[in-house]
């Protein structure tokens, strides 16, 4: 017997029994999610949390009132959270923003802004069991393909709840895509697509994805997704955080709830 296999009988079971347990844990204690939005008003003319934000998430109104925040633009930086003098913008642990409309990542104080409740479209019978996902960098910095590598280690073991990676765009069921979309990966991105067979699911991972976070919107990069594939997912963070990932890729299979909507996050 290797002294790797007696290590491994020494430590005993590694793996967390999160999600199907919910009281275990998911890895993530004492990390820094998205901003939330407190109770106190803003400073009059105080714009320091639209100056600081490198990705143009927050807007102001005249009066220089935070008027909404578009979470899908957010990279979790807390520069906002830090030059706010008033607390309105306060650090949160809030990390699972898997959506599937692009509307509910978009706080607002305008009532008419906030996304509806609309019912999710039922995922097929045959991907309840299992799903095949088909991973492109289509020009990411690496941070989201890190906490991707996580998904299988010991501690989160993704393939017990019958997820996989296959390296075939014709044996996968979703498309998880990463990165800004830039110019040089575009035909190759439309090509992977256009080789999964129907029925077809993608999820945009990390802030890229969903709208080209800090490197997007250049000659070379792309703005994300929007716009060049149907997603059914969008999953902001810079990088989404293993659970986050998870999270998704269970509400995309309808055993978890989601979590988001309008902008405000809440606990299932």
């Amino acid at each position: 017997m290797s002294l790797w296999t007696l290590r491994g009988f020494g430590q005993g079971i590694a793996t967390t029994g999160w999600p199907e347990k919910a009281d275990d844990d998911d890895g993530q204690q004492d990390t820094l999610g998205m901003p939330r939005i407190g109770a106190e008003r803003c400073s009059d003319t105080c714009r320091r949390c639209e100056e600081v934000c490198p990705t143009q998430a927050i807007r102001l109104d005249t009066r220089g009132h935070l008027a909404s925040l578009d979470y899908g633009r957010c990279i979790a930086c807390q520069l906002c959270v830090e030059a706010c003098p008033s607390g309105t913008l306060q650090a949160s642990s809030a990390w699972a923003f898997g959506v599937r409309e692009r509307a509910d990542l978009k706080w607002s104080l305008d009532p008419d802004a906030l996304a509806g409740e609309k019912l999710a479209a039922h995922i097929e019978k045959s991907f309840r069991g299992s799903l095949h996902i088909r991973h492109v960098d289509a020009g990411s910095c690496n941070g989201c393909e890190s906490e991707l590598q996580a998904l299988n280690n010991p501690f989160y073991n993704l393939h017990r709840l019958g997820i996989f990676f296959t390296a075939s765009p014709r044996a996968a069921d979703l498309l998880l895509v990463t990165g800004t979309v830039t110019a040089a990966m575009h035909e190759p991105l439309l090509a992977t697509w256009q080789a999964m067979p129907e029925p077809r699911r993608v999820l945009a991972c990390g802030t890229c994805a969903v709208s080209g976070g800090v490197c997007g919107n250049t000659y070379a990069s792309g703005a994300g997704l929007d716009g060049v594939l149907p997603v059914d997912i969008w999953l902001p963070g810079c990088p989404p955080n293993p659970a986050a990932i998870i999270e998704a890729l269970l509400l995309l299979l309808e055993r978890k709830p989601q979590r988001v909507r309008g902008g405000l996050p809440h606990e299932p």
